[in-house]
């Protein structure tokens, strides 16, 4: 951490059940030079990687829909959420991550994929960088029925349907997840699909 205008006082670990959650005392220093002492949460929970998968010929894209407690708990009725496939990290490198992930998610091998861009979902508290990928599919890269792992308890549903059904959830709003929406509106605005 090397930026001048902002000292770290104290981090405590109020919880490591599931990932990581820090209460961090700073000071900050204020544009007018003088000092604040400030105390923040902040959620540590690894990086990770999300792909839209398209494909050009069928103008078709591979989504995911599974139960999200935390919208749940915020208003979502049923708490199942349309996403791209998307998981951590963990020791892997983001590509090699989301290579992984897409087979244990959909189903689908893949060998090529394009990193698009990188970013911060939830700045105010999360700690989490986002590494976001585009890769083209065909049914020949099909070698299971997805789902998840087992060990993971994961319960995922793969949804192939056409880029313009899934384009337009977002303006309709069953389109909710926002590394999903960043990454169909990147397919729009570069005429992947």
């Amino acid at each position: 951490m090397k930026n001048p205008t902002i000292k770290i006082q104290k981090t405590e670990l109020l919880s490591d059940n599931w990932y990581i959650l820090n209460k961090v005392t700073f000071d900050y220093q204020k544009k007018d030079d003088s000092w604040i002492t400030q105390k923040r949460e902040v959620y540590d929970r690894g990086n990770g990687a999300a792909i839209l998968l398209y494909n050009t010929q069928q103008k078709t894209v591979i989504l995911t829909r599974q139960f999200r407690l935390p919208t749940y708990l915020n208003g979502n009725e049923t708490g199942m959420m349309i996403e791209v496939c998307a998981g951590l990290l963990d020791a892997d490198n983001p590509e090699q991550c989301i290579i992984r992930e897409t087979e244990e998610e959909t189903g689908y091998r893949i060998t090529k994929v394009k990193k698009v861009m990188e970013t911060y979902m939830s700045p105010g508290a999360v700690t989490e960088i986002l590494y976001l990928f585009v890769g083209e599919y065909d049914e020949s890269m099909k070698v299971s029925d997805g789902g998840g792992v087992a060990h993971e308890e994961e319960n995922i549903d793969v949804m192939e349907m056409s880029f313009d059904e899934a384009y337009s959830m977002i303006e309709s709003g069953k389109m909710q997840d926002a590394k999903t929406i960043m990454l169909l509106q990147y397919a729009k605005i570069h005429n992947l699909v």
